[in-house]
């Protein structure tokens, strides 16, 4: 099976994860690796079975490239935050701040030899068929994707939230108990509730649960009892996810609007 795994403008955080599952070794001998910069500068792009793409459209480049992966490509599969929601880069989209404005807020008058950008998810300009979460993506979700296709089947996407993993790992809820603005209600699940495990309420950098949060619309109104407005929650949330397209519609449910 011949697979290629490409970056667009992102730290290169979900290939740096994909170097170094340690069991990669498991699975290895399945797959034909075409293209993976991060490891060799001799690939290109060529037609490959499966396309893993990190990162975000923010230059004319990226679209591009996005472009030419998607049409050799049997299967798309959308890796980080970046790619699926827009990433941290993203968050201009919600600040409403002009794209020039930042770009002299943060270089002056340099330029630069490409059009950049509001950085936009991968579903705005080509098909993805699969998306693997995670900033950056966790080891066994990477090879539970990398063995699903492996064995001629196709992997299933979390749809239910941090929280359930919280419970599983016997945490303290740190959004009831201690008035945290922990998001592990409306966050995609998949990090084992690392960090509310240390005590840090739950930033949501895997991006909100999809189809809703009709399992833990209950917990999510904690939100509103522990006095966070709906804008105040929104903008966290933005961090990582400015440009998910049922954000709003997302947090109209948890507040009753």
């Amino acid at each position: 099976m011949k697979i290629g795994i490409h970056g667009l403008t992102s730290c290169y955080g979900c290939q740096l994860s994909m170097a170094v599952v340690e069991r990669i070794l498991d699975v290895v001998n399945t797959f034909d690796l075409k293209y993976f910069y991060m490891l060799s500068s001799g690939g290109k792009i060529e037609h490959v079975d499966i396309a893993f793409v990190e990162g975000s459209v923010s230059t004319e480049k990226d679209e591009e490239e996005l472009k030419k992966i998607r049409e050799n490509a049997d299967v798309l599969i959308a890796i980080g935050s970046c790619a699926i929601h827009g990433g941290v880069q993203g968050i201009l989209c919600d600040e409403g701040v002009d794209y020039n404005e930042a770009f002299k807020m943060v270089y002056g008058d340099k330029k630069i030899d490409y059009n950049g950008r509001i950085a936009q998810p991968l579903d705005k300009f080509v098909k993805v068929d699969y998306s693997l979460p995670g900033c950056p993506p966790e080891e066994d979700d990477i090879m539970y994707y990398l063995a699903t296709f492996a064995i001629g089947s196709w992997p299933e996407e979390k749809d239910y939230p941090v929280c359930a993993e919280c419970r599983r790992a016997g945490n303290p809820c740190i959004l009831i108990e201690k008035g945290e603005p922990c998001l592990g209600p409306v966050t995609v699940a998949g990090c084992d509730a690392r960090c509310i495990g240390y005590g840090i309420p739950c930033i949501g950098c895997r991006g909100p649960v999809p189809q809703g949060t009709a399992w833990f619309d209950s917990l999510a109104r904690t939100f509103k009892e522990k006095g966070m407005d709906k804008e105040y929650v929104r903008k966290r949330m933005a961090i990582f996810a400015a440009q998910y397209g049922k954000l709003d519609e997302m947090l109209d449910k948890v507040y009753g609007d």
